[in-house]
């Protein structure tokens, strides 16, 4: 009998390529097509956006105090997250191949494309690639510690359902001491599914 959790990380999987289908949908009815992560709007499509921005001064005017305020401490995180990135690529570039772990390609979990909206101001566009890099590289760093925990310690939590990721199945359960020991080795290579994935065909 398969496994409850296992099951419900397969649907979730399930949901994420349907998801990606409904977007593909979305290209037609807001007239865009995508070649090779690029997005390309029709012309009509893109008059039709410019007529809805807002320009930026009067988009700043509109702001709330302290939403003004707050902006520079958003804008701080760009510190430690530049160096999550930096960190993070450098550890899995000198200790991924020591390990046998297939790296993480970050080119993946980045998508600069907002900025061909029409309808988004300077400002706009600033903001939203700002939140595209923030949380591409949280994703990507994630991606790098759920691997390396699938190395060094695959065991599920006691009861933590937001600690699942995507190597989260591949674990063993919390208190199941033998099937630790019988599987350890096994697990620290399991990757074939990883290996297969189209990304991981080209570096």
């Amino acid at each position: 009998m398969k496994d409850p959790l296992i099951a419900l990380l397969e649907q979730i999987k399930q949901l994420e390529a349907e998801l990606i289908g409904e977007a593909r949908k979305k290209e037609t009815e807001f007239c865009y097509q995508i070649h090779a992560k690029k997005v390309q709007f029709t012309a009509a499509a893109k008059i039709g956006g410019k007529r809805l921005q807002v320009s930026w001064h009067r988009y700043l005017l509109n702001s709330r105090f302290l939403v003004l305020a707050t902006a520079p401490l958003i804008w701080l995180c760009a510190i430690p997250i530049a160096l999550a990135d930096l960190v993070g690529s450098v550890y899995q570039a000198i200790c991924f191949p020591i390990y046998g772990i297939p790296k993480v390609h970050r080119r993946d979990y980045l998508a600069f494309d907002r900025h061909r909206l029409t309808y988004l101001n300077f400002v706009e566009k600033l903001n939203c690639e700002y939140c595209a890099y923030v949380n591409g590289i949280l994703a990507y760093f994630t991606e790098i510690a759920a691997r390396t925990e699938q190395h060094w310690c695959p065991i599920k939590h006691a009861g933590c359902v937001k600690c699942a990721h995507s190597r989260y199945q591949k674990f063993v359960d919390f208190g199941d001491a033998e099937k630790y020991r019988q599987r350890i080795e096994k697990i620290r290579r399991d990757y074939q599914d990883i290996e297969k994935s189209p990304s991981a065909a080209v570096d």
